[in-house]
């Protein structure tokens, strides 16, 4: 039986977009040439999506770089919303890196625009058949890149899971000396709750009044001195104290875009270091990914009255206000609500902000344009006079 004769059942279903009127024409006459049904084409990604859901393809032949909505956006969408249809995308030999994050977004293959059209053919039934083709002169760098993309994102999921780990141990010391400072002020506190009673009911000689009032001074004195120690520990043992502009100054070097922006003096708070380290990192790089690569991010130090102000300022395109609600939501994507991408299993602004909410912080998206982004870390307490600080954090800022 000839691919013309295959019954419509079993016809593969093609839906094709392109943003070229042209270019999108001569898909459609190439692929009803073989044992495939074009039931649909579409000029762009939202477009594309509204079509799909009319027409149910097994198969997008997708366009990358379309006006409003990119073949990225909607390739992403698309899957979310019909798992089961194969996206194959097509691209231009000068578009490697967009090729990466249209696999990222779930493409199950691509191959070039100028392509002859068998292979334009076999890649849409190899995504059918549950495949993939990738066109060899774009593979091999696009293979390194998603390695290289991988085991990033692999060492910045360790480096979380370290500072989520920090955070938990210290909120399970936090408990456990809860719980003593309970019990070794249950003694001395009955005590002085007998003495006092005594007291109350008097009756007592003046010898004898002399001597429980003698008691009831010294142990208070030693309550006194008790909860003095137990402040120390909570101090020394469950915080450390951190110049937040020297861990702004240590992300910030390592990239020669970054700019800090800080008090000349130091601007001390109690925080997990780890994990401050791990969420300014997460700030710096987001912001780096999404400007332009001549412009500057700023990181801008602020202490405030009760807090420290951490800033980190790009000059991107900003944020998608539709996307907006939903930056910070576990396993979003941040390149999937910029106008510009990279690759990422959209773990870290979700992680970053809990990290910060641990430590009785915050992470927020305080301003979003076409001038540029700026997230807001909010650091719990913070001080850039070394006389409002703990002994202890004037010996070791």
């Amino acid at each position: 039986m000839s691919a013309d004769t295959l019954p419509l059942s079993e016809r593969l279903r093609v839906l094709v977009v392109d943003d070229n009127d042209g270019f999108r024409g001569s898909l459609a006459a190439l692929l009803c040439g073989e044992d495939m049904d074009v039931v649909g084409e579409a000029a762009d990604g939202a477009e594309a999506i509204e079509r799909a859901r009319e027409l149910s393809p097994d198969v997008v032949l997708m366009d990358i770089r379309m006006p409003g909505m990119d073949g990225i956006e909607a390739t992403r969408r698309l899957k979310a919303l019909h798992p089961a249809v194969e996206v194959v995308a097509l691209t231009g030999l000068e578009e490697q890196r967009a090729v990466r994050d249209m696999l990222v977004a779930g493409a199950a293959g691509y191959v070039l625009k100028d392509s002859d059209g068998d292979q334009i053919v076999n890649a849409v039934r190899r995504a059918a058949d549950g495949g993939a083709l990738l066109s060899p002169s774009v593979t091999p760098t696009v293979i390194d890149e998603l390695i290289e993309a991988l085991e990033r994102e692999r060492r910045r999921t360790r480096q979380l899971e370290i500072a989520q780990e920090a955070l938990l141990e210290r909120g399970a010391r936090r408990q456990q000396l809860i719980g003593r400072v309970g019990h070794e002020l249950r003694t001395p506190v009955t005590v002085l709750l007998g003495l006092a009673q005594t007291l109350r009911r008097g009756g007592l000689a003046p010898e004898q009044l002399d001597d429980v009032l003698d008691t009831l001074v010294q142990r208070a004195e030693g309550l006194a001195r008790l909860v003095r120690r137990f402040e120390a520990a909570l101090e020394a043992g469950l915080t450390e104290w951190v110049n937040v502009t020297d861990l702004a100054r240590e992300v910030g070097d390592r990239d020669p875009r970054v700019g800090l922006e800080a008090p000349t003096a130091p601007v001390m708070t109690a925080l997990n270091r780890t994990a401050g380290v791990r969420i300014l990192e997460e700030l710096v790089e987001n912001a780096l990914a999404f400007s332009p690569p001549e412009s500057d991010v700023v990181i801008r130090v602020t202490p405030g009255a009760g807090r420290t102000e951490v800033r980190v300022i790009d000059r991107g395109n900003g944020v998608d206000p539709e996307a907006v609600a939903r930056i910070f939501e576990p396993l979003e994507q941040a390149q999937d609500l910029h106008t510009r991408t990279h690759p990422g299993i959209g773990l870290g602004l979700s992680l970053a902000r809990l990290s910060a909410r641990a430590m009785d912080g915050d992470v927020t998206l305080e301003a979003t344009g076409l001038a540029g982004s700026t997230f807001l870390w909010t650091v719990a307490g913070g001080s850039t006079e070394l006389d409002d600080l703990p002994s202890a954090a004037v010996a070791t800022g």
